[in-house]
C-alpha cells in the first residue's frame, strides 16, 4: 500500500514552526517544494547563525530541520513580476498552496486567495494564521509563545498559586500545524467529491482553543472553570504523580479507583490500609487524600521507579506509567516498535533519526524519503522537471535575480 498523499503536489510558502504542516503532507506522501525567498530563505534557516558568530563553530540546526524534511527548496523572489509568474506556474500544476502570511502582505506580493485560484480553480490554498483573518487582530503578528499565552494554557502550567509558565515545546505551532494539515486534507477529499478547490482557513489560537477544548466548553457550558491541581490534595490518590527514591516519577493513571484499590494496596503491601475506613472507598478517599497522599509520597520513595513498575507490572491489573524525560521517551522500545523515529542517511550529517508523523495505514507507516533541503537545492531541477525550463532559461534567471 502506498502512503495516501503520494502523487498530490504540495507548495509551502510558510515559515517558522508553521511549515510542519506542509512536511506533515511530505511524510503522508506528497511531494512538498518549500518555496523560498531568494538568497534568504525561511528565517527559521538563521536560528543557529547567533551561535556560530558567539562561538566560531558551526551548530545543527534542529528547528529548521524538523520542520522541513520531506521537501525540496525552491528559491525565488516573489516581488520580481517574473519570480510570481514562476510561482503561478507552479501553481497550475500543483494541488496545494500552503502559507502563514498576514493577509495585506500576501496581496502585496500577489499570492492571495483571488490572485491565486485564477490560475488553477482546483488549487486547495490554505491559510494558517495566528489569530483567525477576521476582527481587528486579525494581522497581529506572533509565534508560539502568544498564542500559548492567549489560549489560557499558560494558567494550568504549575502547581496553584504560582505565575503562569511557558510551557517549552511549540505546543501552539505543533498544533496549529497539525489542524491545517487536517484541514488541507479534508479539502482535498472533498475536490475528490466535487472537482472543485476552495480556500482553508486554521489559526493558532483556534487550535489552541480546539486543544483546550474540554476546559473551554465547561467554562461557556455550564460556567465552570477548571483549575489547576494540587497534587498533594488530589481528590483521587490513585490519579496522581508520585517521585521515587532516584528522583524519578511515576503517574497513577487509576480513574476508577474502587476497581483497583484491592490490587494497588496488595502491590505496595498495604493490606493494613486496604479496608481503613478513611480510605475504603473513592469517596471517603476522596475526604481523606492529603492523609493518603502522604503516605503514598512516603511509600514512594522507599524505592527506585524501576523496583515499583516491577512489583506493579506482576499485579497486570494496575495504570500507571513512568514520567519520562525526552531522553527517556526517544529511548522507548515502545515508539521504536511502531516506528514513531524514522532513521535516514543525512548528507551533511550522516546517520539521523528524527520524529515522524506518527500514522500508519495499513503496513505502510510514514517515512523520510527527503533529507532537510539546502537553499535553493532543487530550484533548477523543478524549473527544468516541471516547467519545462531549458539550461538557457534557468542562466537568465539566475542574472536577472529572479531565482
Amino acid at each position: 500500500m502506498t502512503l495516501p498523499l503520494k502523487g498530490y503536489r504540495v507548495l509551502d510558502a510558510t515559515t517558522w514552526f508553521q511549515s510542519i504542516a506542509a512536511r506533515m503532507m511530505g511524510d503522508l506522501g506528497a511531494e512538498v517544494i518549500k518555496i523560498e525567498p531568494r538568497g534568504i530563505g525561511d528565517p527559521i534557516r538563521g536560528v543557529m547563525a547567533m551561535n556560530k558568530l558567539e562561538t566560531g563553530e558551526e551548530a545543527r540546526n534542529m528547528s529548521f530541520e524538523h520542520a522541513n524534511f520531506n521537501k525540496k527548496s525552491f528559491t525565488l523572489d516573489l516581488r520580481k513580476e517574473r519570480g510570481r509568474e514562476l510561482l503561478y506556474k507552479l501553481v497550475e500544476k500543483s494541488d496545494v498552496f500552503v502559507h502563514n502570511l498576514r493577509s495585506q502582505a500576501a496581496i502585496r506580493l500577489g499570492i492571495d486567495y483571488p490572485t491565486i485560484s485564477k490560475r488553477n480553480p482546483r488549487l486547495i490554498y490554505a491559510l494558517s494564521c495566528a489569530w483567525g483573518s477576521k476582527g481587528e487582530g486579525a494581522d497581529r503578528a506572533s509565534y508560539d509563545r502568544m498564542a500559548v499565552a492567549r489560549s489560557g494554557l499558560m494558567t494550568y502550567s504549575g502547581q496553584p498559586g504560582t505565575p503562569p509558565s511557558y510551557i517549552n515545546a511549540s505546543l501552539a505551532d505543533h498544533m496549529g500545524a497539525t489542524m491545517m494539515a487536517l484541514a488541507t486534507v479534508s479539502a482535498l477529499l472533498n475536490r475528490e467529491k466535487t472537482g472543485l478547490g476552495q480556500e482553508v482557513e486554521c489559526s493558532l489560537l483556534g487550535s489552541m482553543m480546539h486543544l483546550m477544548g474540554l476546559n473551554v466548553d465547561n467554562k461557556i457550558a455550564i460556567g465552570i472553570e477548571l483549575t489547576r491541581i494540587d497534587r498533594t490534595q488530589a481528590r483521587n490518590p490513585l490519579w496522581n504523580e508520585y517521585m521515587c527514591k532516584d528522583d524519578k516519577g511515576i503517574s497513577l493513571g487509576m480513574l476508577m479507583a474502587d476497581r483497583y484499590w484491592h490490587s494497588f494496596c496488595r502491590a505496595l503491601n498495604l493490606e493494613d490500609m486496604e479496608k481503613d475506613p478513611r480510605f475504603e472507598n473513592m469517596t471517603v478517599r476522596g475526604k481523606n487524600a492529603v492523609d493518603l497522599i502522604r503516605i503514598l509520597d512516603k511509600i514512594f520513595a522507599s524505592k527506585t521507579r524501576a523496583d515499583w513498575m516491577d512489583i506493579m507490572n506482576q499485579r497486570g491489573d494496575l495504570i500507571f506509567e513512568p514520567i519520562n524525560g525526552i531522553a527517556d521517551l526517544v529511548e522507548d522500545p515502545q515508539v521504536w516498535a511502531n516506528n514513531y523515529i524514522a532513521t535516514y542517511e543525512n548528507p551533511n550529517w550522516g546517520k539521523t533519526n528524527m520524529a515522524i508523523t506518527p500514522i500508519r495505514f495499513g503496513s505502510e507507516t510514514t517515512k523520510v524519503n527527503l533529507p532537510t533541503p539546502e537553499l535553493g537545492a532543487h530550484t533548477e531541477m523543478i524549473l527544468n522537471e516541471i516547467l519545462g525550463f531549458s539550461r538557457e532559461d534557468i542562466i537568465k534567471l539566475k542574472k536577472e535575480g529572479v531565482i
